[in-house]
């Protein structure tokens, strides 16, 4: 039995961190998939920066990774940073994933065969309410209740494979 979030509002015991994130994970796996049929994805940190400051109306979710590897990097953090900032002047909800390369797998290879650079995945949304999705739903009401116990940019973990 699935647990769906809306039911979860309703309910008066609360749920542990944990399962609240695993239903997010699920969600955000979904939601990526399903975006990548219809090519609703952006996938770079570059590519996502020039989509939202050209056309920022069509961007349904941000999706930021982070690893290891990378946690030293100053100019992806910076980056980040400002893609943050962004998401949050225009209303936009972003999380964090731990795991760049299956966030890498969902999102594919380029045309060269090598991996995308995942550090930042956008979901777009082509016209106003062109495009909905029940993963994107849950995800927008994951955001909503993380931030309202002040995680402003929860992490999710995707499900194993």
């Amino acid at each position: 039995m699935t647990l769906e979030l809306e039911e979860i509002r309703g309910q008066e015991s609360a749920l542990d961190t944990t399962d609240r994130v695993q239903i997010a994970g699920t969600a955000l796996e979904e939601l990526l998939v399903s975006a990548k049929k219809q090519d609703y994805l952006t996938v770079g940190v570059y590519e996502s920066a020039k989509v939202m400051n050209v056309d920022a109306d069509n961007v349904a979710f941000c999706v930021l990774a982070t690893d290891e590897e990378y946690e030293c990097d100053i100019a992806l953090q910076i980056h980040f940073t400002l893609i943050q900032a962004f998401c949050f002047d225009n209303d936009i909800n972003v999380v964090r994933v731990n795991d760049i390369e299956r966030l890498a797998d969902l999102v594919g290879t380029d045309e060269t065969g090598e991996p995308k650079d995942a550090h930042c995945i956008l979901v777009t949304s082509p016209g106003a309410g062109s495009w909905k999705d029940p993963a994107l739903d849950k995800l927008h009401l994951f955001c909503e209740e993380s931030r309202s116990v002040y995680d402003w940019v929860p992490t999710i973990t995707l499900p194993e494979r």
